[in-house]
């Protein structure tokens, strides 16, 4: 057993004296130095540096590091994937391919999966969340919402780096570089099939992670480049080593401001939980977590497996030879016997047909605190989880220091406690819980409802942004949009397009100075259907285009009268277009542009008696009470945020209109995309879009062709099934990566469990749940949130669209 030693200082030993790596010191602190140093020498009480303490002896800025006696090692840093609300078959595949992992390292390479515990890095958060200034009247909104954005930073206590990390030997450095780089890359591939995101860390990194694990209660980044240690001359463990370390008490130790006590697991169940190694690490105060891993060499593993079930075979034989002396049935064996017999059957028949291997494993748990009574508190909390799970979590008494070394991740294991696991029990640790979505340049989208932590996501990096929102009334559509557009106004220069149907985002628009363009037939401000855009080259006849949209126009006002547009009628308006544009076309100007009366003119000269039919169908529409669509356009959209308010449409005209203001979103999307912008537009009660075939088709159309014009379309809606109504509204959906799903009908969430493959305990993030909490699917990700957005703000008076709650 080991003995205490005395504390560990970063320079020497001195009755609690602490000289930190790069303090300047005048002359009579040297001198004082000097001599307690050359004292403490003397008397044999200068013990060892912090420095000297870490064990390793070289890091490379390519994440090579060099440990010592032919040993190198190389880390892995992996994010976290969704596998605690995942469905079976996820979670299958996911052990399966953890399985994989486990077996491709062989017997010469040893391996150490890392669960870091530590705090966030708020200065980095802080960067990510920071808010451009401002000096309009939008200024006091965008600094109340810069605030919510870093209150709702700090609701997150903790957050964990994963890392694996694998050691080689080898007798020279560029042969273990080789070896190492074939590893990782294999490794980082393994990871990207589980989905997990993954990257080979360099030197910086690593010793950043260090300077973690040292600094567990200190916000305090690494401050290191490697010019430091070429000027400096000194070793990288000066910029990572804590003050000091203390490894005298029996079964805890010290480092700078904290307390830690270091524990292996004493693994004597015969099958572990998949949520075990997250319970462990989530219980108290537990910051470190490595399991040590080495395979063993498959014949020496068939050898060890025989030669116990030669001893079993042989303790069998004696109980029945006991059995026949004292007259008992000889058939008759212990429980435990038959049990051990039956298992180390199966592990053989595992081990040659199943492709398992056996692994010494080795884990250990480090639990830190700042003071010892919450240390033990915390340390019993975990005993208790891990006794439940019939396993018994050890001190390392007088092997402290061993044990929080080893716990490092350096791939170093000091600990000479082994426990022999096949690769389906060690798989059985896997350290994955939830996933996790911080995209630096992202906007929030609430807090992770299983993590605490902000949900930051951009979708521009999604393969197709296009995005849609869903949920019962109430349950927050139109205030998740609103919270986006703020967002987007506050950080960005993304031009923002709002169709709003149910006049809920003009006062959001006023405040934050956008333009509201109200539709109505009492309204003055006009949208010609018949405008066209030559200047701007959309890769295909703008004529056509416009005759199209025309033709859709046209056969919303037949549909208003019980009719269809018929083949001939068809080719009519098709004439009647053409006649139209010439003039415009030959010479543009804004007065030359055509007006829906211009149309109806031309369509009563021709001489098919259809043509007779049409225009008195469009008769309304250009003289009579519905005359609305019958000017030239007079406002101008070039507003960074622009509301189109058709809230006052009667029945009447809101098909055409909002169809209408549809296709001058698509052409400001279009000259945006030449001008370099992203085009963000809200479509809020998509249904309404729908419901009518040639407003549908017209919608769909779009709306897949927004993606390649830089356009991120937003499409909010109450009832999945008026996406499902027709196959061409289906494909909406299928090329959505961005899904917001709120609250759902019982229709509702069987319909999406099965289309996107939503598990149960996923399922009830949207069941019955208040507004402000759901799932975002982003990408291939599913993440639970919720959102409580403070309703005491300026802001929040802004965005709110409860009739209790606005003046």
């Amino acid at each position: 057993m080991k003995h205490p030693h005395t504390h560990r200082r970063a320079v020497g030993w001195n009755d609690g004296l602490v000289i930190r790596p790069g303090t300047r010191l005048d002359p009579a602190q040297k001198r004082e130095l000097v001599r307690t140093v050359r004292r403490a020498a003397r008397d044999g009480k200068l013990a060892p540096s912090a420095q000297q303490t870490i064990p390793y002896e070289e890091m490379q800025p390519d994440g090579v590091c060099r440990l010592g006696g032919g040993l190198y090692s190389r880390s892995v840093l992996f994010g976290d994937i969704g596998y605690a609300e995942a469905s079976q078959q996820r979670q299958v595949a996911v052990l399966s391919l953890f399985r994989a992992l486990l077996n491709s390292f062989g017997p010469e390479v040893g391996i150490q999966l890392s669960v870091v515990r530590c705090l966030p890095d708020r200065a980095q958060l802080c960067r990510l969340l920071e808010l451009p200034a401002r000096q309009d009247a939008a200024a006091p909104l965008c600094r109340e919402f810069g605030d919510m954005l870093v209150e709702k930073s700090s609701l997150c206590r903790f957050e964990h780096r994963l890392c694996l990390t694998f050691t080689v030997r080898a007798g020279q450095p560029a042969q273990a570089c080789a070896r190492l780089e074939q590893i990782e890359q294999d490794v980082l591939s393994q990871f990207r099939a589980m989905g997990a995101e993954a990257a080979g860390m360099d030197g910086w990194q690593r010793l950043s992670l260090l300077h973690r694990c040292f600094h567990l209660y200190s916000e305090a980044p690494l401050r290191f480049n490697w010019d430091a240690l070429v000027h400096t001359g000194l070793s990288s463990k000066d910029f990572i080593a804590p003050s000091s370390f203390c490894f005298s008490a029996k079964r805890s130790f010290e480092t700078d401001n904290w307390v830690g006590a270091a524990s292996f697991l004493q693994i004597s169940a015969s099958q572990l939980s998949d949520r075990f190694l997250h319970d462990l690490m989530e219980t108290g105060c537990c910051q470190l977590a490595a399991i040590h891993a080495r395979a063993v060499e498959q014949n020496a593993a068939l050898k060890l497996v025989k030669r116990k079930l030669s001893d079993l075979d042989r303790a069998r034989i004696d109980e029945q030879k006991r059995a026949v002396r004292s007259g008992f049935d000889m058939d008759i064996l212990p429980p435990d016997l038959v049990t051990y017999s039956k298992e180390a059957n199966r592990l053989l028949e595992d081990i040659q047909n199943r492709d398992e291997r056996l692994f010494n494993v080795t884990v250990l748990l480090v639990h830190a605190a700042r003071t010892r009574r919450e240390l033990e508190s915390c340390i019993a909390s975990a005993e208790g989880i891990a006794n439940a799970a019939n396993c018994r979590l050890v001190r390392l008494d007088y092997q402290q220091e061993e044990g929080y070394l080893s716990a490092l991740p350096l791939g170093v294991n000091l600990v000479d406690i082994q426990r022999t696991l096949t690769t389906s029990a060690a798989a059985a640790l896997l350290p994955f819980y939830a996933d996790e979505l911080v995209q630096p340049g992202g906007l929030y989208y609430g807090v992770n409802a299983l993590t605490g932590r902000l949900l930051l996501a951009d979708r521009r990096r999604l393969k197709c942004p296009n995005g849609i929102v869903l949920g019962s009334p109430g349950s927050g559509k139109s205030f998740f949009a609103k919270r986006e557009i703020l967002h987007v106004h506050f950080s960005g220069s993304d031009d923002q397009l709002i169709l709003d149907p149910e006049n809920e985002y003009t006062s959001l628009t006023q405040a934050l100075d956008g333009q509201v363009i109200y539709l109505a037939p009492d309204s003055h401000s006009y949208l010609n259907p018949m405008d066209i855009d030559l200047d701007t080259d959309v890769g295909e006849s703008p004529l056509l285009m416009q005759a199209d949209f025309l033709l859709s126009q046209c056969e919303l006002m037949m549909a208003a009268g019980g009719e269809t547009l018929r083949p001939v009628e068809r080719s009519v308006l098709d004439r009647c277009i053409r006649l139209v544009y010439r003039d415009y076309i030959q010479s543009p100007s804004p007065d030359r542009m055509p007006v829906l009366g211009d149309l109806y003119r031309a369509v009563r000269q021709q001489p098919e008696e259809c043509a007779a039919n049409l225009a008195a169908a469009m008769e309304i529409y250009v003289s009579g009470s519905l005359c609305y669509l019958n000017h030239r356009t007079n406002v101008d959209p070039g507003n960074r945020l622009v509301c189109y308010n058709t809230s006052r449409l009667g029945q009447g005209l809101k098909k055409l209109v909002m169809s209408n203001v549809q296709k001058h979103i698509w052409q400001r999307t279009t000259v945006n995309r030449y001008a370099g912008k992203t085009t963000r537009i809200v479509l809020d009660e998509f249904h309404l879009l729908l419901k009518e075939p040639q407003t549908a088709a017209y919608t769909a159309e779009i709306y897949k062709r927004f993606r390649k014009w830089n356009g991120i379309p937003t499409a909010l809606t109450q009832n999945i099934k008026d996406l499902l109504a027709s196959p061409e509204i289906e494909n909406i959906l299928e090329n959505s990566d961005f899904i917001l799903m709120l609250n759902q009908g019982a229709g509702d969430r069987q319909i999406l469990a099965q289309r996107l493959n939503i598990s149960d305990a996923q399922l009830a993030h949207v069941t019955n749940s208040p507004e402000g909490e759901g799932l975002l699917f982003f990408g291939d990700k599913i993440l639970p949130f919720t959102d409580r957005f403070p309703n005491d703000t300026q802001l929040y008076r802004a965005m709110t669209t409860k009739p209790s709650e606005q003046r």
